[in-house]
Formats: C-alpha cells, structure tokens, sequence
C-alpha cells in the first residue's frame, strides 16, 4: 500500500472527529505507508440544532451528505456511529466493517452522582432520544423529559449550570471523550433501558464493488461486534423502525451463541413490550428477524408502530 492516499469521511462533531481519528490510528498500524486524512462534512442533523430530532424526519439525519460524498468518490470510506446508520443503504455502498464495541449501555449523568431511582420527584432529564425517552417514564412516570441536544460537553455543561438536573447519553460517547470514570456517572441496566441498534459500535461505509477499500476496512472488523449489531440491525429492520422510533434492543455473543433482546415503547412509557430470543451466532440476522416477526403479533407493537411511522411520513 505504499504511495496510496485514503480519505476518511467524518462528520465534524467533536465526537464524531474522536471516532474517526480512532480509526485512522489503527489503520495507519496496519498501512504505516499510507497517506490518510479525514475530511469533514456537514450533515443536516448538524446544521438544524433548535429542532428535536423527531421533527426533523428520519432517514439519513447524520448520514446522508457523507454518504453522497462516498458515492461521488470524493471519500475513500466513510465512518459512522452506526446507530445512525439506516438499515437500507444507497445503492452502490456497503457496510465494510463494523468495530470493536464499547459497552453499549445508556447512562446517567447527574448533579446529585444519583441512580435513578434516587433522583428528585419531578426531575427534569435532558436527552434527545424518544427511546430514552419513553423507557425513562415507563420507569419512572413523574420524570419531566426535556429536549436536549448538542455535543456531549454542551450537553453536560447544561447539567451542570442547573438546566437539567441529570442527562441521559450512551456510554460509549462518555467513555470515548475519557469521561468514563466521573462521579456522577450511572450505567442504567438493560433491564430499565434497551439501547439503540448499534450503540456503541462504528460503522465503516464503503462502495460496493471497490475491493481495495473493502479490504482495508476487513482491518477494522470485529466479529463479534458484527455479529450482534446485525441482529439488532435485522430486528430493526423488521420492525421498520428508525432512531426516531421507541425501539431498543441489544444483542450479546456468547461463544456460538446469541441472546437478542427487545422491547417497543409507547411515547408517554405507558406501553412496554418486550421479547427475547437465543440462537446460534452464525443465524444472527435470521433470528432478528424472527424476533421482529414475534413482536409484530402483539397487537400494542402494532399499534405503537403504525401511529409513530405514520406521524413520521
């Protein structure tokens, strides 16, 4: 690979630039020879900040421009927070690789260091996520939800001036920023709190067809990671749900093995219905599927589905 030039696609957010550098120490382990640089590009859930996420639409929110800039060959490949990622991409590009995963939980980050079962009646929770969102006040009802969006620092800092009195965010962006060991950090069960499709892992996006670029990313791949994320990515997908829809699920390996659980959430968390499901590791994507397929009998899942992905459309 001597002389060759890789351009990595980034969005421009902090973390998002900690992710992709993360990336590119590894590669230039693996091709010390290679020139590789990362370009950044703007997406439109970065340029609209003063809307909710669930009022801007759905598809391609952080993914799209850098998508295109895939497709144009302006980027040799493209790294994602894969949570953000689709289930259906464009025509002509591929997930090459998906890495190794932080823990995928969801935590909580709080003035008073506090479980949430210890936090104040009434305790107003910032998060932009309508699945937080919704397994927050299925477990705790009295909770006040307020939205939040920005950078991790600007979302903690808005904690901390007295805006909020705890944030709910993934962990792995936490432990990404080196956050990971504050005091008032509290990892929420996944029994409270199912994550997002993908949370915690990156998804490395190539074109399909361009063989050189699918086999530097092979570098990036973990398998394990694989193999749940695309369980989780299969349930979602047969679920017809987006990071705009109440769903959670998480999936853990375990040797040949592989345990996928779900739940689907009404908006106001007075609806709760979850399902597992075990399996051989190599079925991943079939038993997502099946999962989804499972959960579309019960007659609350329907429902909650058809009212949200009709109000999206």
């Amino acid at each position: 690979m001597k002389g060759k030039r890789l351009v990595i696609g980034s969005r421009k957010s902090k973390l998002a630039m900690i992710q992709a550098e993360l990336v590119m120490g590894r590669l230039k382990k693996a091709y010390p020879d290679m020139d590789i640089e990362i370009k950044t590009i703007s997406t439109k859930g970065d340029k609209i900040l003063d809307t909710p996420l669930s009022k801007i639409g759905d598809k391609g929110l952080f993914t799209k421009e850098i998508e295109e800039a895939l497709l144009r060959e302006e980027i040799g490949l493209a790294v994602h927070s894969i949570k953000d990622l689709p289930t259906g991409l464009p025509h002509g590009l591929k997930i090459g690789a998906i890495t190794l995963r932080e823990e995928p939980c969801d935590v909580l980050v709080s003035r008073q260091g506090a479980a949430l079962k210890g936090l104040p009646e009434n305790a107003k929770i910032g998060t932009s996520s309508l699945r937080r969102r919704a397994q927050l006040l299925h477990f705790r009802g009295d909770l006040d939800i307020a939205d939040l969006r920005g950078n991790l620092d600007t979302r903690i800092k808005k904690m901390e001036d007295g805006s909020y009195d705890a944030i709910v965010v993934a962990y792995a962006g936490v432990a990404r920023f080196g956050l990971e060991s504050l005091p008032s950090l509290y990892k929420i069960p996944y029994d409270i709190m199912l994550p997002q499709a993908g949370q915690g892992a990156l998804g490395i996006e190539v074109r399909d067809g361009d063989e050189d670029m699918a086999d530097i990313a092979s570098k990036l791949d973990d398998e394990d990671a694989r193999i749940a994320v695309s369980a989780e990515r299969a349930l979602l997908a047969g679920l017809e749900g987006g990071c705009q829809i109440p769903i959670g699920v998480y999936a853990e390996v375990k040797g040949e093995d592989i345990y996928i659980r779900a739940g689907v959430f009404s908006l106001d968390g007075k609806v709760a219905v979850k399902n597992g499901l075990t399996g051989k590791s190599r079925d991943c994507e079939i038993l997502g599927r099946q999962l989804a397929e499972n959960m579309l009998k019960n007659k609350d899942v329907n429902m909650i589905l058809d009212e949200l992905i009709g109000g999206i459309e």
